[in-house]
């Protein structure tokens, strides 16, 4: 019995990402399925009188975006927070967190993110008494858009207990004067020593905050993310609990793995747990580890010296990673691994050599190296013959670091975001955000994979352009190769009858528009589940 579709996309510019289906006008849906694909004509006669159509104007509909590489929780959590990524000067920052604290009550935590300092005119970095002349009665910490730093006052910092006296947490680094008084900068971990002393959000909260990421999220086109931990695991439990409260009230309208914090390898081993283990919206993802810093807070671990600094820092020590892979790839448990600078990939890279030689894993998703932001090419036809690893980058943080790098790497900048080469490799290569340390926009990112400009367009002819890639290319990182890097390939990542029907319906048609102008783009509808979750 041929099934009656529920709801009818039509007279559109299919990108179905199906070799045996290329090209199509119109879609078909039935319940949560795609039921059928072709010509407008044929999928129109379906029809039956409860079917809901749509005229999508030859706009260009596309397979729903993953971003595999997303800190959801932290993202909703600090949903409220100031949102630096707009503010244009370090004079600028001053005034928007003076206006922030003249609403809050003294005493009242303010917060906020996305601040890049390398991007500003004054190429200046915060600090505390810079903070304290800006919101003298409220605790104030102010997070890089990288995460990989934060500045807090001097409020904060003594309701945190750190003064002169405070020795620097494992893995982390409190920035002090020549007098060795915290100057308010903390690196890697040495935030945490806040957070453990901001007020919770409350679960209702917490919820509401995850209802609205996501609704955000819809309206950016996306239908699958991994939400991702930060180093430091003290959010992994609450984040799981709090997605799985959403998927058993059916509030959860997100495909979400669930990344657990390395420090857990040793629970989720002893639990049984694998990763891919769920339903179709919430699976357990990987277990996440961190092998250096970041670039810029000059603690990317790099084999040459920084310009301005040092080579960086590892954060977890390789052999204790390794150990900790071997253990979890026995048990079923795919791994991934924050790798910045070249010696990071370096050394990640020859991690993953040993362990795919030992040859006992019992894992259905390969392992993953996160960013790989700067890699030298003899690392790159290492990573190429390795059998079992994906790797997950962000072309939309390369527009908030092309300043930074060439002030802190110079010309070794040409190693950095090596997307065309990391793709030619063969390894598979997902694209993804990093939100909230850029944005989450998929088109923003395609724009910069594409162009490899700055969001101002600049520089004219592209950052290393030789590095770029193709539109399809970029699409397809978005899209199928994420679906199939993530074990779902066979019923997400394409329009292909069978699959579930995730899509998204944009406003231009980023195949045939200037490159220049698809950061634009703007999504229409997105249906997700078969079910229409935003529409302009």
């Amino acid at each position: 019995m041929e099934l009656v579709p529920d709801l009818i996309l039509y007279n559109g510019s299919v990108c179905t990402l199906d070799e045996k289906c290329p090209a199509a006008t119109a879609v078909a849906v039935s319940g949560n399925r795609i039921c059928a694909l072709g010509n407008d004509r044929e999928i129109l006669a379906l029809a039956g009188p409860l079917t809901r159509t749509r005229n999508l104007e030859t706009r260009l509909l596309m397979p729903g975006f993953f971003d595999t590489h997303f800190h959801f929780y932290e993202w909703a959590l600090n949903c409220d927070s100031i949102d630096f990524s707009k503010v244009e000067s370090f004079g600028r920052m001053e005034t928007v967190i003076g206006t922030r604290a003249g609403k809050l009550a003294p005493g009242q935590w303010l917060l906020g993110q996305g601040f890049n300092e390398s991007e500003w005119p004054e190429n200046r970095m915060p600090d505390r008494r810079v903070l304290d002349r800006a919101a003298p009665d409220n605790p104030v910490c102010i997070w890089r858009c990288d995460l990989h730093l934060a500045v807090a006052n001097s409020l904060a910092l003594e309701l945190a207990g750190i003064d002169h006296t405070t020795t620097d947490p494992g893995q982390g680094v409190i920035v002090r004067d020549v007098n060795g008084s915290p100057t308010g900068v903390l690196k890697e971990l040495a935030p945490n020593l806040i957070r453990k002393v901001i007020p919770p959000l409350s679960e209702s909260k917490l919820l509401d905050n995850m209802e609205k990421a996501m609704a955000h999220a819809h309206g950016l086109g996306l239908t699958s993310v991994h939400d991702i931990r930060l180093m430091g695991g003290q959010e992994g439990a609450d984040a799981f609990g709090l997605w799985q409260a959403l998927d058993g009230a059916g509030k959860l309208k997100l495909r979400c793995h669930v990344a657990l914090p390395g420090e857990m390898t040793d629970q989720a081993i002893s639990l049984g747990l694998r990763t891919g283990f769920g339903n179709d919206r919430l699976k357990i993802g990987y277990l996440k580890f961190f092998a250096d810093g970041g670039m810029g807070a000059r603690t990317g671990w790099m084999t040459q010296k920084y310009l301005d600094g040092e080579y960086g820092m590892p954060l977890t020590p390789v052999e204790e990673i390794e150990s900790a892979v071997i253990r979890a790839d026995r048990a079923g448990l795919s791994c991934m691994v924050h790798a910045i600078g070249d010696r990071a990939c370096r050394e990640i890279i020859a991690m993953f050599g040993r362990v795919e030689q030992l040859n006992q894993s019992r894992c259905q998703l390969a392992h993953r190296m996160e960013h790989v932001q700067m890699i030298l090419p003899e690392d790159l036809d290492k990573m190429g013959r390795l059998k079992r690893l994906a790797v997950s980058c962000q072309p939309n943080n390369l527009s908030l670091d092309i300043s930074m790098i060439d002030q802190c790497a110079g010309p070794r900048g040409k190693y950095a975001y090596a997307l065309k080469s990391i793709l030619n490799t063969g390894i598979p290569m997902c694209l993804s955000s990093d939100a909230p340390v850029a944005d989450p926009n998929p088109f923003a990112g395609i724009y910069s994979a594409v162009t490899r400009k700055r969001m101002n367009k600049t520089p004219e002819a592209g950052w290393y352009p030789e590095q770029a890639l193709d539109v399809a290319q970029a699409v397809r990182a978005y899209t199928l190769t994420p679906a199939q890097v993530s074990g779902c390939g066979h019923v997400l990542g394409s329009i292909t009858p069978g699959k579930l029907a995730d899509m998204v319906v944009a406003d231009q048609n980023i195949f045939k528009i200037a490159p220049e102008n698809i950061a634009e783009t703007q999504v229409l509808l997105t249906v997700f589940d078969g079910k229409i979750v935003y529409e302009r």
